[in-house]
């Protein structure tokens, strides 16, 4: 019970066709082998990192920390984008540290400006202040306080920035 001759031309006509993949597939084996690999760690990689984030989110409780801030306040006309507050904090905050060749009103209202971004500022991530109602030293000591907590909820400023590296060195 042999082949037909018809039936073996034909096998001999397909092994000769898929002779130049057969011989690709051999040589390209270790490229294929390489490429599999290679996804199969980005895979890995892509789903460790999303577990890890995942339980960092569950460790930190990252709603809590926004819990507290009233989003509306994000919403109202007129208000100051917080990028804006945080870009005048800056600009002021370094008027009113180098503010030593001024004249003492031109100190006063920088300083006045300061604390009145401070308290935008503060109404925007629901930070409590007390900056209206204190003088002279006890409003200083609200005022580092205050940007302490507004550098707590993200909000870097000059002045909380010098402290945090200083007390880190």
């Amino acid at each position: 019970m042999g082949l037909g001759p018809e039936l073996l031309l034909a096998l001999t006509i397909l092994a000769v066709c898929c002779l130049p993949a057969l011989i690709a597939v051999v040589f390209c084996a270790d490229e294929v082998l390489d490429r599999v690999a290679c996804g199969w760690a980005e895979w890995r990689d892509r789903h460790r990192e999303r577990r890890t984030i995942a339980r960092l989110d569950r460790a930190v409780e990252a709603e809590s920390l926004t819990r507290d801030i009233d989003l509306t306040e994000f919403d109202r006309d007129g208000r100051r984008p917080l990028e804006q507050l945080a870009t005048d904090l800056r600009r002021l905050g370094g008027h009113r540290l180098a503010a030593a060749d001024r004249s003492v009103v031109w100190h006063g209202a920088v300083i006045e400006a300061y604390d009145e971004r401070l308290r935008a500022a503060c109404r925007a991530l629901g930070v409590a202040e007390h900056l209206a109602e204190l003088d002279g030293v006890d409003r200083e000591i609200e005022r580092v306080r205050v940007e302490g907590l507004l550098h707590a909820a993200g909000l870097t400023l000059p002045a909380a920035r010098a402290a945090h590296h200083q007390r880190h060195r």
